[in-house]
């Protein structure tokens, strides 16, 4: 049972979801799982055919939308029995959804797209099932619509960020500078998604790599992938001068100021980025916590950062600041795995045990040093995780990674 608003009446009511009807949804989610692209496909179908002039909202290439869509409703119908995590990620949703130009009228249309997606793939489809289904949407679509009306009362859809400074670091990343056209309010760790003016409608999530400052310059790392649509562009052909537009800034890959356990911070590749505002922010306010970043990469020429981390631990002696390289044997300095690293200096840090964590880089990386840790005893309260560059989790995209297995209570 949660709170909900009525988008007509607006006024606060209680929608009633049973765990029955809960574990209706989410075990069709789970069936659907092998078919889930005819679904997605079947579901733009149906909504392109009943309302064409949709269609102009969505990129040319459909495919990591489509993975969005079943991402986001698997994050809603897991978190409908906890409202206190399903209203802020719903609220989110619906706030970031007002870059796309989604407006209250479409949410109807989506709806009706998607029951009828859901009921043509569906060889259990019972009477129950759909009023589930229909319920479920009801309350997903009140609580985005409700996020992006507060939204619009104090920001923009979007901004326009200038690329006032773009650096190769490498054949395949570059750090880039922005100026925005506003104000842009953020935390340090948080992300923006960014889209670019040779790929319209694509937009991928890239963190912030500094705290606001007082020249509201933007620094963001952006490794190009080979499927990349926003990152290749925004490595190879962005240059001085190009203006991209930013969505609102998202995400709680944030520090806890209120603690007093020093930190362990794992960085892997572009991972560096929030890590790196993290400690930004901290040169404002720390004096007491010590900081213990471990930055890895596969090779030497793959530490693209080590200036500007160099000239951080000169001036606050709290930070270290660890070099690791996994495959190259000429390293001087700490060569393995991240995960591999991190648990070897554990010995003379109590396990880590007592510190706050933070981690962030490939999917691959961070569930790895996640699970060491966790066997080394660091409690899943103390960990902040996420994934960096193309692979970072949108608005849309509802991924585990997000949560500390310790935030969601059983059922």
């Amino acid at each position: 049972m949660g709170q909900f608003y009525d988008d007509t009446a607006n006024q606060p009511r209680t929608q009633l979801m049973t765990d029955d009807e809960i574990g209706l949804l989410d075990e069709s989610l789970r069936l659907l799982g092998d078919r889930q692209d005819r679904v997605v496909g079947y579901f733009y179908a149906a909504l392109f055919v009943e309302a064409p002039h949709l269609r102009a909202l969505f990129p040319a290439a459909m495919d990591t939308q489509r993975d969005r869509l079943f991402r986001a409703l698997v994050g809603g119908v897991r978190n409908l029995a906890y409202p206190e995590q399903f209203e802020p990620m719903l609220e989110q949703l619906g706030r970031d959804h007002r870059k796309y130009g989604v407006k209250a009228e479409h949410y109807e249309l989506v709806g009706r797209a998607l029951l009828t997606a859901l009921r043509q793939y569906s060889d259990f489809w019972v009477p129950e099932l759909d009023a589930a289904w229909v319920r479920a949407y009801a309350a997903m679509s009140a609580v985005m619509q409700r996020g992006a009306q507060e939204a619009a009362t104090r920001e923009p859809a979007w901004w326009r960020g200038e690329v006032v400074a773009h650096e190769r670091r490498s054949d395949d990343l570059a750090v880039l500078l922005l100026r925005t056209d506003r104000p842009y309010d953020y935390e340090p760790g948080q992300y923006a998604s960014i889209e670019t003016p040779y790929r319209p409608r694509s937009w991928r999530t890239y963190s912030m790599a500094t705290a606001p400052s007082a020249d509201g310059l933007l620094e963001f790392h952006v490794r190009a992938l080979s499927h990349g649509w926003v990152s290749g562009p925004l490595v190879w052909r962005a240059q001085v001068g190009d203006v991209l537009r930013l969505g609102a800034p998202m995400g709680e890959m944030q520090i806890d100021q209120d603690s007093r356990r020093d930190l362990l911070l794992v960085a892997g590749g572009t991972g560096l980025a929030p890590l790196k505002a993290v400690i930004d922010g901290m040169s404002r306010w720390n004096t007491s916590r010590r900081v213990t970043l471990f930055f890895g990469a596969r090779r030497t020429s793959d530490l693209y950062d080590m200036g500007p981390l160099y000239r951080m631990s000169a001036v606050n002696q709290w930070l270290t600041v660890v070099p690791v390289v996994s495959e190259d044997a000429s390293f001087n300095g700490e060569q393995g795995l991240l995960p591999d690293v991190v648990a070897r200096w554990s010995e003379g840090y109590a396990g880590w045990r007592e510190h706050d964590v933070m981690v962030c880089g490939s999917p691959a990386m961070t569930r790895a040093t996640v699970n060491r840790l966790t066997a080394l005893g660091v409690p899943a309260d103390r960990m902040r995780y996420d994934v960096a560059g193309d692979e970072h989790p949108a608005a849309a995209q509802i991924i585990d990674l997000r949560r500390t297995r310790a935030s969601r209570a059983p059922r």
